[in-house]
């Protein structure tokens, strides 16, 4: 009978949460193992942000930080978590929404609504920039031209550019967005795939809190925060997606995968006899660029000539913008507003 009685204290108590003992576990974290409760879940997930942030020295007080906020649950977390570390802790900071409009019918203009109601509720000033505004073109206008092959590479190229011209534009010093651990892993696996040294070297070398895309999720769902979760109906087809599919059969196998993957991205050494891209500024837009043009200016250029794909590929020598004879600078080029190099920083 005491045997029995010892039993079952025993298998109570190993139904409480590891951590304060206290509440029944509602989930197990896949980066410790822990059966924790709801509550420590929130602390021990705000509180590896926080370390990550005064460890690095990231913010100073007074600064100007934009969050690139797309409305769905990775940068929702963000500003959520930031906004509330922000008052907790007194960072002193001036908090700002970004977002860019990449006009996506059925997609882009639902999550802005969706941003726009976060504006209200963390009480903090949002930006909107458009593809349309800034370049001439839609998402929705460049895929009637290119089709959905490489729709993806125009977005990604543009959205980059985008974000840095709205920072310029809000005079920030900082610029954060909500890359979660299983966006790095794919991108490591992909400049791998591609035989990309130098965005390999570059994409790791970011200060980041590796938060899973899993814990995110849940400190979202438990939250009960205001996010879009629907997909870019245009990337099914993106390359991406295969390398994210081959990383979640790994993740099964092997829960530290996706971890292990970014440590071995952070622990490439690349060969000095190894001739790496210069960081200069494009002399036609003024960004930063390692050719005459930037990739952005190559693909803007292609699409108002009518030759979408012309920019379509990574460069080889100097051929990104050898070919064109333009190269007098927009008279807006040199101004600080075009001009301006933000920081970046990955969440």
């Amino acid at each position: 009978m005491e045997a029995s009685e010892a039993k079952s204290k025993k298998q109570g108590a190993s139904r409480l949460c590891c951590l304060c003992n206290q509440r029944r576990p509602v989930l197990k974290r896949p980066k410790t193992l822990q059966q924790i409760c709801k509550d420590c879940f929130y602390e021990v997930f705000e509180e590896e942000i926080h370390q990550v942030i005064v460890k690095n020295g990231l913010f100073k007080a007074g600064e100007r930080v934009a969050i690139g906020a797309s409305g769905g649950k990775d940068s929702t977390v963000l500003a959520y978590v930031l906004s509330e570390l922000n008052r907790r802790h007194s960072y002193g900071l001036d908090l700002f929404l970004l977002s860019i409009d990449e006009g996506i019918t059925g997609y882009r203009d639902d999550s802005l609504e969706t941003v726009k109601r976060n504006e209200l509720q963390y009480g903090l000033p949002l930006q909107i920039l458009s593809y349309k505004d800034l370049y001439g073109w839609t998402m929705d206008d460049i895929v009637k031209m290119i089709g959905l092959k490489n729709n993806c590479t125009f977005c990604g190229v543009f959205r980059r550019q985008a974000l840095d011209r709205g920072a310029a534009l809000l005079k920030v010093d900082k610029l954060v967005t909500g890359h979660n651990a299983d966006d790095i892993a794919e991108t490591v696996l992909l400049n791998i795939l591609r035989g990309d040294i130098a965005r390999l070297s570059r994409c790791t070398s970011i200060t980041t809190v590796y938060i899973r895309e899993g814990d995110l999720h849940t400190y979202a769902y438990f939250k009960k925060l205001d996010y879009f979760s629907t997909e870019c109906i245009y990337s099914p087809n993106a390359y991406r997606g295969f390398a994210r599919e081959f990383i979640k059969d790994l993740e099964r196998l092997r829960p530290r995968a996706i971890l292990d993957i970014i440590k071995s991205g952070e622990d490439f050494r690349i060969a000095t006899t190894t001739k790496m891209p210069e960081q200069g500024t494009c002399e036609r837009c003024g960004y930063i660029s390692s050719q005459k043009w930037c990739k952005a200016c190559v693909l803007l250029d292609g699409l108002n000539r009518g030759l979408p794909k012309m920019g379509i590929g990574r460069a080889r020598g100097g051929a990104n913008g050898d070919h064109h004879k333009e190269t007098k600078k927009p008279a807006s080029a040199g101004r600080s507003l075009e001009s301006k190099q933000c920081g970046s920083l990955d969440f």
